[in-house]
């Protein structure tokens, strides 16, 4: 019995230590410079972000974020390239990705200017939150001027390929039907959606390195942010 005590005793001092040393880190930076660090950080991650994907085959050679055929395009393919119009399904997917390319390089300044515009409170919720609270922060904050920006980019890209006009035709009546989700049933649409979440997957890989490796983030006020959490 004493050496279970003496055992929860000891857990308890452990926690106690614990909790007084991370509060010592966060003590050890300024408010100004937690902020100052927070945004330079967010910055660096969402720009590289970014260049990954704002470039030829960023979203077409990356089999993370790379934009398949919708699903109900999908199910007919095979059908599609038995009659010889596999090429035109090849183009299309092309065309997808090639317009997710172009209009991701529109992001960096909306993103740039989320940063700007953060609150105190909102910096303080990224700093403790979790390993994608910043993500998260430009999701909430992006997607709406992000979605305006993409899907003119988007629509003209389209406009070139003939399957996509077949494409809404096919995919409005389905969605009637309820044999097509409603948010795939037009190609521009799906395109802009499927931008987006390849670009805040792109900003959370960042993110993710950033907080594992604070020190190799290039800046003093990264790793001083940074570092002091990981304590």
């Amino acid at each position: 019995m004493r050496a279970i005590v003496r055992f929860r005793a000891a857990a308890v001092a452990f926690l106690l230590l614990s909790t007084q040393a991370l509060a010592f880190g966060l003590a050890d930076v300024s408010n100004k410079d937690a902020t100052n660090g927070l945004k330079e950080a967010l910055v660096k991650g969402s720009q590289a972000a970014v260049a990954a994907l704002g470039k030829q085959d960023g979203f077409l050679g990356n089999d993370r974020v790379r934009i398949p055929l919708p699903d109900s395009l999908r199910r007919i393919e095979g059908m599609m390239r038995t009659f010889g119009m596999g090429k035109y399904a090849d183009e299309l997917v092309t065309t997808m990705n090639r317009a997710a390319e172009s209009a991701v390089i529109e992001a960096k300044p909306l993103l740039v200017n989320a940063v700007k515009n953060m609150s105190v409170q909102d910096a303080k919720a990224v700093l403790t939150g979790g390993e994608d609270a910043a993500t998260q922060y430009f999701k909430r904050t992006t997607s709406g001027p992000l979605t305006e920006k993409f899907l003119p980019i988007v629509t003209k890209a389209t406009q070139k390929v003939k399957l996509a006009d077949k494409y809404n035709q096919f995919a409005g009546k389905g969605a009637k039907f309820g044999l097509i989700d409603a948010k795939d049933a037009d190609l521009n649409n799906y395109v802009t959606r499927k931008a987006l979440d390849g670009l805040f997957l792109m900003i959370a890989e960042e993110e993710k390195k950033i907080r594992r490796d604070p020190v190799g983030a290039a800046s003093g006020i990264i790793s001083k942010v940074f570092g002091a959490i990981g304590k």
